[in-house]
């Protein structure tokens, strides 16, 4: 048996499991039998509590298909939240061990139920071996998909982001599109995908396909990504409220890096068998 907690983070629900005494060892079994929203707790994700060597504490992230992933934005706020609540950390500023390196966290406000949580996402790359072939920046390139021409724009924050600017949010459109954009053969390890409509250079709006997720309510590494592409676009400001299904985060693009800023809400506790 193996006690666990369910928080979201804008709507992105994540499973996470106190495992410094290694309790789990076939991880993808558990994180895919947990994460069947029919047959298990239900989650876009799971994450794992590890003892760190260089840091604070370490968060082991698996998407709900099983597959190991390096960074999530939002899962790091429910992560942080997590650890903070249990006192596995004391401090109110802290660092996470990630596979995309050690993030910084920030209690911004703390309560049982409801937190807000701030977290330094690190430095974003344009060029990357994850995003195409040829590790070549990737701006405004048109693409077909089932015979529409769309313009994708990518970046790697942790993991590999491609943006595509519309007119406006349609679920059944990033559904469709999302999914093909996702194994298209030019990103050969997959690619999140996120459509972004801008109400205004402080504002957007972000509807994210994630890779080994699907649609998901929330995705702050692609909220990260949105404004960073916007930004280098000349379309967004520095700084942005980017509204997401789920709710609000707000984004902070910084010379060398980038803050994200939201809500970690606990939602249950329980018992997996």
């Amino acid at each position: 048996m193996i006690e666990f907690t369910k928080l979201h983070g804008a709507g992105n629900d994540f499973i996470v499991v106190d495992n410094r005494s290694n309790k789990i060892d076939n991880k993808h079994q558990w994180v895919v039998k947990a994460c069947d929203r029919h047959f298990g707790v239900g989650a876009d994700g799971f994450m794992l509590v590890e003892h760190s060597e260089n840091s604070n504490i370490k968060m082991d992230f698996y998407n709900a298909d099983g597959s190991h992933s390096t960074m999530c934005g939002n899962g790091l706020r429910c992560f942080s939240k997590f650890v903070y609540d249990e006192g596995i950390v004391r401090k109110d500023v802290f660092d996470v061990e990630t596979g995309d390196g050690i993030k910084s966290v920030s209690i911004i406000e703390s309560d049982k139920n409801e937190s807000v949580i701030r977290v330094d996402m690190g430095k974003w790359l344009f060029r990357s071996p994850t995003v195409n072939h040829l590790s070549e920046e990737v701006m405004n390139k048109k693409i077909m998909v089932d015979q529409e021409k769309l313009e994708i724009s990518c970046v790697h924050m942790g993991v590999p982001h491609g943006i595509v600017f519309v007119d406006e949010i349609n679920e059944d459109f990033t559904c469709r599109y999302g999914r093909k954009i996702e194994k298209d053969p030019f990103f050969p390890q997959g690619i999140n995908v996120n459509f972004v409509k801008i109400i205004n250079k402080e504002h957007i709006v972000v509807d994210t396909w994630e890779r080994g997720a699907g649609k998901t309510l929330a995705c702050g590494t692609g909220s990260c990504a949105s404004v960073i592409i916007g930004h280098r676009l000349e379309k967004v400001s520095d700084e942005a409220v980017v509204d997401v299904a789920g709710g609000q985060l707000k984004i902070k693009l910084y010379e060398d890096y980038v803050t994200m800023e939201g809500k970690a809400v606990r939602i249950c506790t329980g018992t997996l068998y």
